[in-house]
């Protein structure tokens, strides 16, 4: 009697794991998040990114009631931690927060390519954007962007522009300000934003495309002037600086998006409920401040949409690039 209740049993139990393997992604989705979820972010904390990896962690947590790791894994201009992401399982328990200036640049900017982010990762949802603004050395007395662009004319190759590196948004914005008003000026790459905005203020340089939650207190505080904000709508940071939309030139348009992917094969049902939950924040008022006192516009939308604007920044940048010849192996 034992005997045959104990082969019953395995027959049960093995009858029990085929079912179990059977049964699609969509109950293992159904059942998800059972443990923690991590959300890589693919640079060191310090930067816009952290705070707003931070905030969408503990609004999932809140919403799955389940913890949301938030991972720093920077290298590589955010190859290393994005590459982490691609290799690691497609079961919805790891997540890739990224943006504009480490997606965009994998494709436009490396030879050797570690990963595509089109082809390796599916968008999720965008959360929020930062403008990035012109801000100029006050002793220059530069008033304002025509004033500059004339400046720059008449004094080419005079003018040194600081960035973050090549193929960083900092870079890439003062090319695209390059081509679309023909001036030409010189490229100083740093390794930090601080360090930039460091001799920026110290006049070592003239100007600078930072992001503009980064230029926003030394603005405030006199010492830097900012004279366009690159976007189509003023920003409540800097609600009296004008847009280079508004100033005729709608083209000269930068920011940097952020949002959340997973690799390539993650349950849909997963992606689905992220999007939705995230969706659902960003039109509460509570969530939406919290984001707008932080310095960024609110985004949200579909994962097609996300696509599709990782697609447009792609044509677009290659293109800034291309005229900046800048490469990186």
């Amino acid at each position: 009697m034992h005997h045959h209740s104990s082969s019953s049993r395995r027959a049960i139990l093995s009858f029990a794991v085929s079912a179990a393997a059977l049964t699609s992604m969509g109950a293992l989705a159904q059942a998800w998040p059972s443990k923690p979820v991590r959300i890589v972010v693919p640079a060191a904390p310090g930067g816009s990114a952290d705070p707003l990896a931070r905030l969408v962690s503990e609004e999932l947590g809140r919403v799955f009631n389940q913890a949301f790791v938030v991972e720093n894994k920077p290298g590589a201009n955010g190859n290393v931690g994005s590459a982490s992401v691609v290799k690691s399982p497609a079961d919805g328990y790891t997540l890739l927060f990224s943006w504009t200036g480490t997606l965009v640049p994998a494709i436009t900017l490396y030879d050797a390519k570690p990963y595509h982010p089109q082809r390796d990762l599916s968008p999720i949802v965008l959360i929020g954007s930062v403008p990035n603004v012109i801000v100029v050395q006050p002793s220059l007395g530069i008033q304002s962007l025509p004033d500059l662009t004339a400046y720059a004319k008449s004094h080419p190759g005079q003018l040194n522009f600081g960035s973050t590196g090549s193929g960083s948004s900092y870079h890439l914005s003062g090319e695209l300000y390059k081509k679309t008003l023909g001036v030409f000026m010189v490229h100083v790459p740093y390794n930090s934003p601080g360090a930039v905005l460091a001799d920026l203020v110290g006049g070592r340089l003239q100007l600078a495309f930072p992001g503009i939650t980064a230029a926003a207190p030394l603005v405030k505080d006199g010492r830097l002037r900012a004279v366009a904000v690159m976007a189509d709508k003023r920003s409540d940071l800097m609600p009296d600086v004008p847009t280079t939309v508004e100033l005729g030139h709608p083209q000269l348009m930068s920011d940097t998006w952020f949002g959340l992917l997973a690799p390539k094969d993650t349950p849909a049902e997963v992606r689905q409920k992220i999007n939705e939950a995230l969706n659902t924040a960003l039109n509460t008022p509570a969530f939406r401040n919290r984001l707008t006192g932080m310095g960024f516009t609110p985004l949200g939308g579909s994962a097609d949409q996300f696509a599709a604007t990782l697609s447009a920044d792609i044509k677009k940048w290659g293109e800034v690039v291309k005229f900046s010849g800048a490469k990186i192996d």
